[in-house]
């Protein structure tokens, strides 16, 4: 058995910043699992300040006090997501499987006071789609800059929960109603994006413009991904930043060449006047449908497995089975993560 290499230091990762800025990279996002965990977060934060990259911190809130806030804000940090599970917080507790509303909801205030941009993300799904209008309301509440509403991308756990998470297309019809109505009222603040599941639209999404075409990814042990769930796909070899560099990883490593652009495509993809909009559809949606990593996505409607997206979709118009729980040792358990 093949041990898992350790975390980068912070040595480590600060060469991969400044490798990042020579590559072009103009924006770095933190997260993970729970960046806060990291004590060198603030040095990190000042080292890709210092080489012009516009940083930005994902977190669950939880740790997030206000004296550490503001080694960040002081470090450089320029703008940070705080996730929400749920506008009531024993949902918000059960979903993400220990107490922590009332620590995001001093986290958020606690940036608020610290003037750094904030965005609040909800990940929505069957169990709390209904209460849109409460986090609409929640986030104005809170004054943050933008929310984000975000339905679960069926990938990873989610996908083996898709029965139960999975909304009915009326849920969905009320949620979009509900946004544009908010918006109207609204106006800019916050600013709400509301991003709709794949499985309810007729054409796939650009996954994250295109595999290996705008962003990779660098986990905790190094490996340099085309996308954060590449690692589900199978047979995949992930080239690691101790081993290269970024540039020469981002210019020749197979993987990231694998499903670049368009030369890859299978028909429908490759004649279709969209296959430079969309580039296919998610790859790791791809292959958990279907089993081939290169298909074109199910969510196409013109896809020869669209069948499968149909099929799933039926599934929601009973109520779901209960939700099957991922248990970490000694953190409580995740949903939809």
């Amino acid at each position: 058995m093949r041990l898992a290499r350790e975390e980068l230091d912070t040595e480590g990762w600060k060469r991969v910043l400044t490798e990042a800025a020579a590559l072009g990279v103009i924006q770095v996002h933190f997260t993970g699992g729970e960046p806060l965990v990291r004590h060198d977060l603030d040095e990190l934060v000042a080292h890709a300040r210092r080489g012009d990259l516009y940083t930005h911190l994902i977190t669950s809130g939880v740790g997030a006090d206000e004296r550490r806030l503001a080694r960040l804000r002081d470090a450089g940090l320029d703008a940070l997501q705080i996730s929400l599970q749920d506008s009531r917080p024993t949902e918000n507790d059960s979903l993400a499987g220990t107490p922590s509303f009332e620590q995001k909801r001093r986290a958020i205030e606690a940036v608020r006071r610290l003037e750094l941009p904030l965005t609040l993300n909800i990940v929505l799904h069957r169990h709390n789609l209904d209460r849109i209008e409460d986090m609409i309301q929640l986030a104005t509440e809170w004054d943050v800059d933008r929310l984000e509403l975000a339905h679960v991308q069926y990938t990873g756990w989610a996908f083996r929960n898709r029965a139960a998470l999975l909304p009915t297309r009326g849920q969905v019809e009320h949620a979009a109603a509900v946004v544009d109505s908010a918006r109207e009222r609204l106006g800019r603040r916050p600013e709400i994006l509301h991003v709709l599941p794949d499985y309810f639209q007729q054409f796939p999404k650009a996954c994250l413009s295109g595999w290996g075409r705008v962003f990779l990814t660098v986990a905790p042990d190094g490996a340099v991904l085309p996308c954060q769930t590449a690692r589900e796909i199978p047979g995949l070899e992930f080239p690691n930043s101790r081993d290269s560099s970024l540039e020469e990883i981002w210019a020749h490593a197979p993987v990231f060449q694998r499903f670049r652009g368009t030369d890859w495509m299978p028909e429908p993809c490759r004649s279709c006047d969209r296959r430079e909009i969309d580039f296919g559809g998610c790859r790791c949606q791809a292959f958990l449908l279907t089993g081939d990593v290169g298909a074109t996505d199910p969510v196409c409607h013109l896809s020869p497995r669209h069948s499968l997206v149909e099929d799933a979709l039926h599934e929601t118009a009973e109520p779901g089975p209960a939700l099957r729980y991922r248990t970490f040792a000694g953190s409580g358990r995740n949903v939809v993560g």
